[in-house]
């Protein structure tokens, strides 16, 4: 009796610590994040995703708001459509203009806001942006995110992440840059490679034609020939029935 007593009690805290474990790794993951798709290497331009997941079990997300970082502001940011949802795009003037490939940039986009559609609980959405270009002096940006519920609940995923320190709470979306691509040359390389590509398809092309043109010339004497010996022989024929 006391052995079955047992083995309910270490079963019980058994599926109570699974249980725990469970609820812990949920948690954890279930964070606001941005992630490239692709490289974001700095000085270049990216396209990234917002997750967004629901993780209240009796409400929907019905609103997103994603505030860019003031300190490395981008000029070019284009939002990817999301079926179902309303997008805008908030710009602010710069208190030091940006220069951008040779022009002065006098404002950026300090916020995006997706409203209109709902997150289900249990489900994830996805919002895309095309973002640039990226800073060469840092090497992450950290984005503020809010997420709004039906039920008027407000998460703020404003928490920077400090090294050596726990993970916060309520983390902020924060973009990790690559190594700034290599220059010109690298660029220019695929271009020579199409252009030699593209000669030696030429050549072979020409070379093609070339043998073709020569097969028909001689294809075209062989006929003349042929047919010179035809009415020779004809000639030859006539001449003997003659005879």
């Amino acid at each position: 009796m006391n052995a079955a007593r047992s083995r309910t009690r270490i079963a019980v805290v058994g599926s109570v610590a699974a249980g725990s474990v469970l609820l812990l790794s949920g948690t954890a993951f279930a964070h606001v994040t941005v992630q490239p798709e692709g490289a974001a290497a700095k000085g270049g331009y990216a396209v990234v995703d917002f997750k967004v997941p629901n993780e209240r079990d009796n409400a929907k997300t019905i609103k997103v708001e994603v505030n860019f970082p003031t300190d490395h502001p981008l000029a070019s940011v284009m939002p990817q459509p999301v079926p179902g949802w309303n997008v805008e795009v908030t710009k602010s003037k710069l208190d030091k203009p940006l220069t951008v490939h040779g022009k002065q940039i006098n404002e950026a986009v300090t916020k995006v806001t997706w409203s209109g559609g709902t997150i289900e609980s249990g489900q994830f959405q996805k919002f895309p942006l095309s973002i640039g270009s990226l800073p060469t002096d840092t090497d992450q940006l950290v984005f503020k995110a809010l997420q709004t519920y039906d039920n008027n609940e407000v998460v703020r995923w404003i928490e920077e992440a400090k090294k050596g320190a726990a993970e916060p709470a309520n983390p902020a979306p924060t973009l990790q840059l690559t190594a700034a691509a290599a220059g010109g040359d690298d660029d220019a390389a695929p271009a020579a490679d199409n252009k030699s590509a593209a000669g030696q398809k030429a050549q072979a092309s020409s070379s093609s034609s070339s043998d073709t043109d020569t097969t028909a010339r001689v294809l075209a004497v062989v006929g003349i020939v042929v047919g010179v010996a035809g009415v020779a022989f004809g000639v030859f024929a006539g001449r003997r029935r003659s005879a």
